[in-house]
């Protein structure tokens, strides 16, 4: 049975502080955010909190390369820090490592409202009581294609693969215009994304609960297929997010797959890569020109699929507990502003509102300034229905593994770059999607 929270509300908080700050506590809290400028915005969170409740808390930096050999060392020492701001991949295997209390997540959670968050988000942190850990924000891959010429033509957005190809048949026309930028270049982690991307939204994954899953012949054909025709509708070369941003900004590619951190770039917010569409390179008539799509289908999974990157805070079993549970409430709350201005275009409110105002976090986060050299607030930027879209991809988010208590697994397997190297010679016409489909199933399955 969970604890029965101690957490309060922000009005309570208020009524308490004195009594709060005669038994303070020093919290520390290590982060991925280590970038001199996040920092910074992490730095003025804590002093904030420590300024509403006595709590101090030291923010400290951890290079995210580095962050699960040394958390697992500080377990092993009894001197883990009171809160981890950690990626997906860590919540369900430190939660059975009993490295997070999972406990204090859940009481988290059910203050703020388990109704407020991304259902993808918590879903992904799921364990058998509650959660692992609590959502902060997280992204979702985007389908960027010309809403314009898609207007123009008559076409449905490409939230399927039907519609993709059907965009394809009426768009394609090299070299003015691509139908698509797809990702070839097998050494690239950006082809691991896409690829699992585009298997995830026909339903196809290589693990199950027991570990490895062969590829099943029927719906792995059909991603093949699909993958080989917006390859054979994109340039020849090794192609990966490079050539995909550059061919669409320059107005020669009709669709491409990236991440929401191409969204200032594209308003012509970074000198270092504007749009070239025209002789303006702070233009936002591309910006304007474009739509998104965040979860898509193939014929075998109707109701397709996102892929999703969530990062969470993690509350450990070392934590001054009560303390550390305020934190991140008050991080979720009062201070999540400051969470998501970190880097908005990168750091979707996955916490949506509250249960008085469901969609006020979703409201600040558009007023929230992105960009490097000009700033602008992507509500500025980009029209409601295309921010809403960015948004609900959280609600369906997924990733290998995550669902089977696999993701370890499925990640290994993603690093191996198995699945580019068959897929890039099925496009190649090396193999057969038969041939490919074995290749495939024989390298995943030597994985462990």
């Amino acid at each position: 049975m969970k604890r029965k929270s101690t957490i309060l509300s922000t009005a309570a908080c208020a009524l308490v502080l004195s009594a709060l700050a005669a038994s303070a506590d020093e919290l520390r809290f290590w982060t991925t955010e280590e970038q001199p400028e996040r920092l910074a915005r992490q730095e003025q969170m804590a002093a904030d909190f420590a300024a509403a409740t006595g709590h101090t808390v030291e923010v400290i930096p951890v290079t995210e390369a580095d962050l699960g050999t040394r958390a697992t060392a500080a377990f092993a020492a009894g001197d883990l820090p009171d809160v981890i701001y950690h990626p997906l991949q860590y919540a369900l295997p430190w939660a059975d490592a009993g490295i997070l209390d999972t406990d204090a997540a859940t009481d988290v959670v059910e203050a703020l409202g388990e109704g407020t968050f991304a259902s993808g988000a918590l879903g992904m942190a799921a364990t058998a009581d509650g959660f692992a850990s609590v959502p902060v924000d997280g992204w979702t891959q985007m389908l960027v294609y010309r809403k314009d010429l898609f207007d123009a033509a008559g076409l449905e957005a490409p939230n399927s693969y039907a519609n993709v190809l059907a965009a394809v048949e009426a768009l394609h026309n090299p070299p003015e215009m691509y139908g698509f930028v797809a990702a070839t270049k097998v050494d690239e982690n950006f082809m691991s994304q896409v690829l699992e991307h585009v298997f995830l939204a026909n339903g196809v994954s290589p693990v199950g609960p027991d570990g490895f899953k062969a590829l099943e012949e029927g719906p792995t054909t059909e991603v093949l297929e699909f993958y080989k025709a917006i390859a054979k509708a994109s340039p020849p070369g090794d192609l990966f997010w490079d050539q995909s941003r550059t061919l669409y900004f320059s107005g020669n590619a009709a669709m491409i797959i990236w991440s929401p951190f191409i969204l200032d770039e594209l308003a012509g917010l970074r000198d270092s890569a504007p749009p070239t569409i025209n002789n303006d390179p702070q233009t936002r008539d591309l910006a304007a020109a474009t739509g998104i799509v965040t979860n898509f289908s193939g014929p075998s999974n109707p109701g397709g699929a996102a892929w999703g990157d969530v990062r969470y805070f993690g509350i450990t079993s070392d934590a001054a507990t009560d303390a550390a549970m305020e934190f991140v409430q008050y991080s979720m709350s009062d201070g999540y502003g400051q969470t998501l201005a970190i880097a908005p275009e990168g750091k979707f409110p996955v916490r949506r509102g509250t249960a008085d105002d469901p969609m006020a976090f979703t409201n600040l986060w558009e007023t929230l300034e992105v960009g490097v050299d000009r700033k602008a607030p992507l509500g500025e930027l980009y029209a409601a229905e295309m921010i809403s879209e960015i948004v609900g991809g959280l609600d369906v988010a997924q990733r290998w593994g995550v669902a089977e208590g696999q993701l370890s697994l499925a990640s290994k397997m993603i690093n191996s770059q198995a699945i580019n190297r068959v897929v890039r010679e099925y496009i190649d016409g090396e193999i057969d999607a038969a041939a490919a489909i074995a290749a495939m199933n024989d390298e995943l399955s030597n994985i462990n």
